[in-house]
């Protein structure tokens, strides 16, 4: 049996990988989109502000220590809590900005889009770098520390030793103790029952 509730490092391990790399991408794509012209004010490539530490760097990092908690761990209770703590994070990137503005009523943000959302083209582009900034990434991360919890706290049969026990381990010895044992050829037992006579 498996009573700490140990679990093989591998269960995690892409989850883990996926959350790492979600999170870098959050963390770091403010800061180098002005390269390529594509992010939110100041236009200027590592420029930090508060918005970016509010609402990039810290959600970022709960998702970084989330996913290599997740790929490295081999204990249950702990691999659950990371992909929590990766999920929260991924929730601030998706509402953290809403959030601030309208129920703490902060005046903290992110900036603008950089390019303007007058004409159609900058309106789609403004929506694909919030999504790919913040909302996305954050549903992104949401869906992929739910599938980390989702597959730490599972309880396999691998998980109780069946590979070197069978299946129910000490508790099936423990049970068939008293019965004889089955083996050589299994006697015929049919019956064979003749029909009536009329």
């Amino acid at each position: 049996m498996n009573p700490d509730g140990r679990i093989p490092r591998r269960r995690g391990g892409v989850c883990g990988l996926l959350l790492i790399l979600v999170g870098l991408w959050a963390g770091l794509a403010p800061f180098v989109g002005p390269y390529f012209h594509f992010g939110y004010t100041p236009d200027k490539v590592w420029t930090y502000n508060t918005g970016r530490l509010y609402f990039s760097i810290i959600p970022a990092a709960a998702v970084i220590l989330g996913g290599l908690v997740v790929a490295v761990t081999r204990s249950r209770a702990l691999g659950v809590c990371a992909g929590l703590l990766a999920a929260l994070g991924g929730g601030w990137l998706a509402i953290g900005q809403t959030f601030t503005r309208v129920v703490l009523k902060q005046s903290i943000a992110s900036g603008s889009a950089i390019l303007s959302a007058g004409t159609t083209a900058g309106s789609v582009r403004a929506y694909a770098e919030l999504l790919a900034l913040f909302t996305g990434v954050g549903l992104l991360a949401i869906f992929l520390g739910a599938l980390a919890m989702g597959r730490l706290s599972m309880l396999a049969a691998g998980d109780l030793g069946a590979e070197s026990e069978g299946y129910y381990g000490e508790y099936a010895t423990a049970q068939t103790a008293g019965f004889p044992s089955a083996t050589g050829q299994i006697p015929d037992t049919t019956v064979n029952i003749r029909p009536p006579d009329i």
